[in-house]
Formats: structure tokens, sequence, C-alpha cells
């Protein structure tokens, strides 16, 4: 496994971490690709948002609308999980 060593920069009231392009092309990310980025076991995990395809009749304004219901409800659905 290659390892790079990179500094964390000041951008703007944010910080960021350059990355090298060599390493950009071996996961296929590109400039203006969007990314995930989430902290798991107190390390950084960073990877290419997969695009999904809708299925036919399912718009966008729908899953919006489904996943604010899921937010508001969370404890709730987790509370099911369990039953």
């Amino acid at each position: 496994m290659e390892q790079f060593e990179r500094k964390v920069t000041k951008i703007g009231n944010s910080f960021g971490i350059t990355l090298p392009m060599e390493l950009l092309k071996q996961v296929g990310l590109s400039q203006g690709d969007d990314v995930q980025v989430e902290v798991k076991d107190g390390k950084i995990v960073l990877r290419k948002k997969e695009q999904i395809s809708l299925p036919e009749g399912v718009d966008t304004e729908f899953l919006d609308i489904l996943n604010d219901v899921i937010k508001e409800h969370d404890k709730a659905f987790k509370g099911l999980v369990n039953r």
C-alpha cells in the first residue's frame, strides 16, 4: 500500500488536504467529483461518492422527502430494530 504524507492547510474558514494526481488516478477521482467522508475507529475514510441511478418512476424529490422523514423519525426506526 502506497503512503503519502500531506499537510493540513487553511482554506478560508476551513482546512483542507491536497491529494497528488497519481493518487486520484488510482481511485478514479478527478476535479469536481463528489466524495464521502466519514470517521471510523478514529480514522478519516474518504471515498468517491457512488452515483446511483433511480428506478423508473422514482424522482429525486421523492427521495429527498423520504430522507427527511427517516431523519425526523430516526430514533423510532432504530427502536424497531430490536423488536
